[in-house]
């Protein structure tokens, strides 16, 4: 059996790691007034950043349509028998939803979606190992269960600097966007149950950087060996600072770093930095 794996755009895997690994894509869209950019097509992250700065309202984000969706899907089953389809979190984008019904109008292909139940590299972290697992001729049920074993083992944490973004978006309420305003609060946030909410709340970005450190160190002096990702929104330094600062403290940890993207950029806004890892 072939074994195709597509994602979405906001797992931000590079274009070029895509194309090597033969990762397949579609995108969602960021719209700013009425122009729409396919984010990693349309539009640079750098591209985004810079605009961000000059808008005075939020742009908004959309997900691919089920038509666009259903013409990926029949262009796989010309080549592949399977797809392995990995995508965000179903609490905060439709795009699995989607994929799923968009499965169920074509022929001859199977058409297994997975929901992440979170977004960017840490999503990005699951595809990784379906095309590692798929291009070694892994059945797609064997796959998916590696996936699911993956989720037990994965955290991700991220910090926002201005909460005011992820309220305008829907993605926050009201109420804990006020307090963290008013206390200048570095909130830390996850996602429980496929929506983001509050971990803990911190004063400052450092001791909020600091307590994520913690709990990632929590689990390296347990002896694990820990795939780890510094994800930035548009501050490339202090990822590459915050990756420096944990090679040198743990000597069981693989480091990357990914970044926001133009979807998920639009919720966290400029500056939020976050960090996932899952145990190898």
């Amino acid at each position: 059996m072939k074994v195709a794996v597509m994602t979405d755009s906001t797992a931000y895997i590079p274009k070029e790691q895509r194309d090597k690994l033969g990762i397949h894509m579609v995108p969602l869209s960021v719209v700013f007034g009425d122009s729409t950019y396919e984010e990693e097509i349309d539009i640079t992250t750098d591209e985004f950043y810079e605009k961000m700065r000059d808008e005075k309202e939020l742009p908004k984000t959309s997900q691919p349509s089920i038509g666009y969706i259903t013409s990926k899907l029949e262009e796989l089953a010309k080549a592949y028998d399977a797809v392995i389809s990995i995508h965000l979190s179903s609490g905060i984008s439709g795009t699995y939803q989607a994929v799923i019904s968009a499965g169920d109008m074509v022929e001859g292909i199977d058409v297994y979606a997975y929901d992440s139940e979170i977004s960017c590299m840490a999503q990005g972290f699951y595809v990784l190992e379906a095309v590692a697992m798929a291009n070694q001729g892994h059945a797609p049920e064997e796959i998916i269960a590696r996936l699911d074993e993956m989720k037990k083992s994965l955290r991700a944490y991220f910090m926002v600097d201005d909460l005011s973004n992820l309220q305008k978006g829907g993605r926050l309420n009201s109420a804990q966007a006020i307090v963290g305003s008013l206390l200048q609060v570095k909130p830390i946030l996850h996602f429980v149950d496929k929506v983001i909410v509050p971990f803990e709340k911190i004063r400052t970005r450092k001791k909020a950087l600091n307590r994520i450190v913690g709990m990632l160190g929590d689990d390296a002096d347990a002896g694990h060996e820990l795939r780890v990702v510094v994800i930035h929104g548009h501050d490339e330094p202090a990822a590459i600072a915050l990756k420096e600062e944990l090679m040198a403290k743990y000597t069981n940890l693989e480091v990357s770093i990914s970044y926001f993207g133009p979807v998920i950029g639009t919720h966290l806004g400029e500056g939020a930095i976050g960090v996932c890892w899952y145990k190898k």
